[in-house]
């Protein structure tokens, strides 16, 4: 029997001092800001396998990150499912995993402790190789849509554990 918590947990992914990577964690310090019921948050500078146990134990989870496509103008906010990535599941190192294939592996490996649900926010970046705390001002001026996009999100996913 699956004994997954119903908290949804928010996971803001990035680095706080290169430029636009840091969209992820400003959108998850300001839903923790919130302070919202059966939501928990975590900011965390990781990658690759290192997802997993984050994820453990919730059915349902965000992911917010950035994300530099160069098919989007900078500070448009998009939803993904784990779906939409299945195609750059590779059989790469450890260190060089995208999420997509460490949620394979996490599904592999604990089935169980996975969550039932993932959806990613990712926000269109314009800077990702600069060492600066601070964000380019079109990727600032996305953060309150990306936050709408994840409060959105939760309430969906909250109706689905009533």
């Amino acid at each position: 029997m699956n004994q997954l918590s119903d908290n949804i947990i928010v996971i803001g992914l990035g680095s706080p001092i290169m430029s636009d990577d840091a969209i992820g964690l400003v959108i998850a310090q300001k839903i923790e800001d919130m302070k919202l019921d059966k939501v928990e948050t975590r900011q965390e500078a990781i990658g690759g396998l290192d997802i997993i146990p984050v994820l453990w134990g919730y059915r349902h989870a965000i992911i917010i990150d950035a994300i530099q496509t160069f098919q989007y103008d900078v500070g448009t906010v998009l939803l993904f499912d784990p779906e939409d990535f299945a195609p750059t599941i590779t059989g790469a190192s450890a260190h060089g995993m995208n999420l997509a294939t460490a949620m394979k592996i996490g599904r592999e490996i604990e089935p169980e402790q996975m969550p039932d649900s993932i959806r990613f926010v990712a926000i269109e970046v314009e800077d990702i190789q600069t060492v600066h705390e601070g964000m380019t001002p079109r990727v600032e001026a996305a953060v309150n849509d990306a936050v709408d996009v994840v409060l959105n999100l939760i309430s969906e996913l909250k109706g689905q554990s009533d």
